[in-house]
């Protein structure tokens, strides 16, 4: 298995969304680096964030950032 740096940009997106509220998203901004914008449209087209310029976690967003936030944890101890 590897991570491919698409995954990797879509990974560090979906870690910047905040992990207190469900009611809380990002928004991308125009001047946003481009690895980014493009790992917003990706996960938008999955249906893991609800704008394709970040918006809200979806269901299956809200059970991949658990993931993500794990993984993470794990890796840099």
């Amino acid at each position: 298995m590897q991570f491919k740096q698409t995954m990797i940009d879509e990974f560090t997106l979906l870690a910047k969304f905040p992990l207190t509220s469900k009611m809380q998203g990002i928004k991308l901004h125009s001047d946003a680096d481009e690895s980014l914008r493009s790992a917003a449209q990706r996960l938008f087209d999955k249906g893991i964030i609800d704008s394709p310029d970040g918006g809200y976690l979806t269901d299956l967003g809200l059970d991949l950032i658990e993931h993500v936030t794990v993984l993470h944890s794990a890796l840099s101890g």
